[in-house]
């Protein structure tokens, strides 16, 4: 977002974004007491699968959201804005492939 008039490219979504983050943030609270407990390593490391695949899925979302708003008004508006925001999306999806 570059301007503080504008609204970030999830804004329609926001209270669903925050919904599936309080799950994953019980999730990882819920990790950290299988450990605590000593539960066994394979139900843990399922657990941690499951925190991760939810990470994942507000990650592409987050991102979808920004390549229809952020990325489409940029390259609508042309210019060095549009390179920036195109450069900066294909950095943002570099990370969470190698994530």
């Amino acid at each position: 977002m570059t301007s503080a008039t504008t609204s970030p490219g999830y804004a329609a979504n926001k209270q669903a974004h925050i919904t599936r983050l309080r799950r994953i943030e019980g999730q990882l609270r819920g990790l950290q007491r299988l450990v605590e407990n000593d539960t066994y390593c394979i139900d843990v490391l399922t657990q941690v699968s499951a925190a991760k695949r939810g990470l994942d899925a507000v990650a592409l979302a987050l991102l979808e959201e920004h390549l229809a708003h952020c990325v489409a008004d940029a390259v609508r508006a042309g210019g060095d804005e549009a390179d920036a925001k195109i450069t900066e999306a294909s950095a943002a999806i570099a990370r969470l492939v190698r994530a």
